[in-house]
């Protein structure tokens, strides 16, 4: 029956690792079996965003002669950092794109001015000896603005991590690995040389792989393995590609917003939504950190939590009973992290068929939140605190005996909205006494664990709001 139930459990993890590698898993099932001819560039998020900018009044002449990658950074292999650079040497080449997709500027040459002036040379040589001074080649455009900049920075490994479970060798797991890639665009004014604008995005770069797969013998000298799996690298020119073009939309954006140029009067009204697209969109980056996370969440300053809870026992018997118990906490912040708690509780405390004891608790506790603008904050508290056997079925019917209490523990909280969420935690209790069960043997004391579930209601606010997050 053992044997049967273990391969039961080993096939349904089997099933749920291929399921869990399968969803969604777009690249999994475009696995390259044979080569592939030629194809036009794949687009990003932002291009089409770029080529929906306002019409622009009058499009400005604006040249780049050298948008690089300045950062020097190497490919990161496993055995440390190759010769292949990790960035495209060719940025100047997507800037120049983007600048012209974005329908606002008339890019002209100057990253190879040199070969360009040779060409006029040339054809300039040419027509003067068939033709007069008076046709000549007309003048070069010459840029109202210059376009400077480049690719600032690449961190490589700024989050990596991954899961797996395997049970009598089947099972799969995941490794993920985040790099980001900086961009800084400025244009500048060629008559003056003022800095009109500087503008300042990034990208990250993921890469991911997941495999699943078993390893074991299924009868007498029949063994299985199965192995499958995939890993996927973001491409880092696609990356840069982004950068370039959320930097060239900012820039025009910026630049209608100060009246540095401006929209063609058709275009007044979707110029007007695209500044308060935005305008809601610099003020959720202000609110986010450089891994994603948003401050989103008033802290509250008073928090009541009626909870469920379940409470195992650890005492001088040798069995230990679960037993079911409640409770209300009440949280007061003083500060947008630390705070003052009151826990009162009831359960009890068993050993299965030996003893049982119903208490009641009540105790003091520090508590620390450390992510309180976050809709998920991991919670720390630790206190003292009294415990008592109660005699009857009211929570305050407590007779004999009461015991000084020390207890700590973790959770975390969920945040709703704005007037409830969602509290888990787990704590040690420890009572300082070891005839809690009514024998003292051993040479630690009794104590026990209680695990809790309950809902928090947010009754006031915290005055401080969240501040933007410096990056």
């Amino acid at each position: 029956m053992f044997h049967s139930g273990l391969r039961i459990g080993a096939i349904l993890l089997i099933a749920s690792s291929f399921m869990w590698l399968l969803a969604g898993c777009s690249a999994y099932f475009h696995q390259p079996t044979r080569t592939q001819s030629a194809r036009l560039g794949e687009e990003t998020s932002i291009t089409a965003e770029l080529r929906n900018l306002p019409a622009p009044h009058e499009k400005i002449v604006a040249a780049v002669y050298k948008f690089r990658d300045q950062t020097g950074q190497y490919k990161q292999t496993e055995t440390g950092s190759g010769f292949s650079t990790a960035v495209s040497q060719g940025t100047t080449n997507i800037l120049l794109k983007a600048l012209e997709e974005s329908g606002w500027f008339v890019p002209i040459e100057r990253e190879n001015v040199s070969n360009l002036l040779n060409e006029r040379k040339i054809i300039r040589s040419s027509l003067s000896q068939y033709k007069s001074e008076a046709e000549n080649l007309p003048p070069l455009l010459f840029a109202g603005v210059i376009l400077e900049g480049g690719i600032v920075s690449y961190d490589a490994n700024t989050i990596t991590g991954g899961a797996g479970l395997r049970f009598f060798g089947t099972g799969g797991s995941s490794q993920y690995r985040q790099d980001r890639v900086t961009v800084y665009l400025r244009a500048v004014a060629t008559k003056s040389g003022k800095i009109l604008k500087t503008v300042y995005t990034s990208k990250t770069i993921l890469s991911q792989a997941i495999d699943a797969g078993t390893f074991r013998y299924v009868s007498f000298k029949r063994l299985l393995e199965v192995e499958t799996g995939y890993a996927t690298n973001e491409p880092a020119q696609m990356a840069v590609t982004e950068a370039i073009e959320k930097a060239v939309q900012s820039l025009v954006l910026e630049g209608i917003k100060d009246n540095l140029w401006t929209v063609d009067e058709k275009g007044a009204e979707q110029a007007q939504n695209a500044l308060s697209a935005y305008a809601r969109e610099k003020t959720e980056m202000s609110q986010t950190d450089i891994h994603g996370a948003r401050n989103t969440v008033e802290p509250s300053r008073l928090t009541v939590q009626p909870y469920a809870s379940v409470w195992r026992y650890y005492g001088d018997f040798a069995t230990h009973g679960i037993r079911t118990g409640y409770g209300l906490t009440a949280d007061v912040y003083l500060s947008n992290s630390f705070g003052i708690q009151v826990n009162a509780s009831v359960g009890t405390l068993a050993s299965d068929q030996k003893f049982s004891c119903p208490v009641s608790t009540l105790q003091g506790n520090l508590i620390y939140r450390s992510l309180p603008f976050r809709r998920i904050t991991p919670l720390v508290f630790a206190g003292i605190g009294v415990i008592g056997c109660r005699t009857g079925s009211s929570p305050v019917d407590i007779g004999g005996k009461q015991y000084i209490l020390l207890n700590g523990g973790i959770g975390t909280e969920y945040a709703i909205n704005h007037v409830f969420g969602l509290r888990t935690t787990l704590d040690y209790q420890q009572p300082m006494t070891d005839a809690l069960d009514g024998i003292m043997a051993g040479n630690h004391r009794d104590y026990y664990l209680r695990g809790s579930v309950g809902l928090s209601f947010y009754l006031g606010r915290s005055v401080r709001r969240p501040a933007p997050l410096h990056r």
